[in-house]
């Protein structure tokens, strides 16, 4: 038979599963439009509802039947598209013959990001997009992104340097007024994922974080507390120095997640739920105390890709006063010849080195420990550009009187 009698043959003859192969639901193209799928509804939950990122894609991903390869497919399809959101905005109006609507313009964005910044074939891009468009709105899509498909955006113009790295006005122009000529490279590197760095003991955390945990000097015999210390990494870090350390934290479910890490470390690491206002500690209590004060994350938000669009002028100017507060409490902790190590991960002078040293204390100019810190005013700072670690600042002190 040739193959034209042969297909007739099988056409004519019982119908059986034998010899037949069903697409299976999980082949690459269902996989990815999957994938993509789950990335849309957690975006449009984290741009219209005030979902946060890492608390909405985690148990989505979960409940999908993705591959892991597939699942973080959609993970930088999230935190990729939620980064870059205004850039991506920015050359979605370059190309619309009209404003989208909001659900619309998400969809937008998840296109946009796999064409302009992921390199997906556009022919991927842009169909597997489409295929996610309501009837109503599927030409207009395809016609936006098969414009930015074929545009060149290296040669594109942008309003500004904050739009073409994504950044609210507010936040760039602050950090420019801080950083000077640094603030590009700066606001470059928060735009890249971060890298996953492991302490010996199988700890993940940032670089930055424990050069400021080595930074205390914890020594054996020591008495030292960690006022807010959730999750834990700068705590369980002291403590492989061998000194006495209390974690607290004011709030009961960031304390728990300092008790887990102390339970899977095997430490002996007492956590306590206390308000760093009114600490329940007396004066003088501690050879140490480290203070890695609530702020605005501005030097990490390479790690929280929907915080650029939260954070607000005016919540800095409340997170500054309630620093100023901690600094006070944590010093009345420290005992004669103690010391105060005060962090943020924050690049702003106004949460950091704007805050007055703590009466009866003096500002200790060693260099530190370790780390890749550079001299800042009367702290240090560490720019993300530096180490690739999160940016952070960080002033030590010591009691005097």
């Amino acid at each position: 038979m040739n193959r034209k009698e042969r297909r007739a043959a099988l056409q004519g003859g019982p119908k059986t599963d034998e010899g037949t192969t069903t697409p299976k639901p999980t082949s690459r193209s269902a996989a990815r439009r999957m994938s993509r799928g789950v990335a849309l509804d957690v975006l449009r939950r984290i741009e219209n509802d005030g979902a946060y990122a890492n608390l909405v894609l985690g148990p989505m991903l979960a409940a999908s039947d993705l591959s892991e390869q597939d699942r973080k497919f959609a993970t930088e399809l999230v935190y990729g598209s939620t980064r870059m959101r205004r850039a991506c905005d920015a050359i979605i109006d370059r190309f619309a013959s009209q404003s989208p609507d909001e659900q619309t313009r998400s969809l937008l964005r998840l296109g946009t990001y796999q064409l302009a910044y992921m390199g997906v074939p556009a022919h991927a891009a842009v169909s597997a997009t489409v295929d996610l468009a309501p009837t109503k709105t599927r030409g207009f899509v395809n016609a936006v992104l098969r414009r930015v498909s074929e545009a060149d955006l290296d040669e594109m113009t942008w309003p500004s340097d904050a739009a073409r790295l994504s950044y609210p006005e507010w936040i760039s122009d602050a950090l420019g007024a801080d950083l000077g000529d640094d603030v590009v490279p700066a606001l470059e590197r928060m735009n890249q994922a971060p890298t996953v760095t492991e302490r010996p003991d199988g700890y993940v955390q940032d670089f930055s974080s424990l050069w400021v945990a080595y930074a205390v000097e914890a020594k054996a015999g020591e008495r030292v507390l960690d006022m807010c210390s959730a999750p834990g990494g700068k705590a369980t870090a002291m403590a492989g120095s061998g000194a006495t350390v209390i974690a607290a934290d004011r709030q009961e479910h960031r304390a728990e997640l300092v008790r887990e890490n102390v339970q899977r470390l095997e430490l002996d690491l007492p956590v306590v739920i206390a308000d760093g206002t009114r600490p329940p500690f007396g004066p003088g209590t501690f050879d140490a105390v480290l203070l890695d004060a609530p702020c605005s994350g501005l030097g990490a938000l390479r790690r929280r890709a929907d915080a650029r669009w939260r954070i607000e002028p005016n919540d800095v100017r409340e997170l500054a006063r309630l620093q100023a507060q901690l600094l006070t409490s944590a010093a009345s902790m420290v005992g004669p010849g103690g010391r105060l190590v005060y962090s943020v991960c924050t690049l702003l002078d106004a949460e950091s080195v704007d805050h007055a040293t703590p009466d009866g204390f003096e500002v200790d100019d060693a260099e530190p420990p370790s780390g890749r810190w550079r001299r800042h005013r009367q702290g240090w700072r560490v720019l993300p550009q530096d180490a690739d670690t999160d940016g952070m600042v960080m002033i030590r002190y010591r009691r005097t009187t």
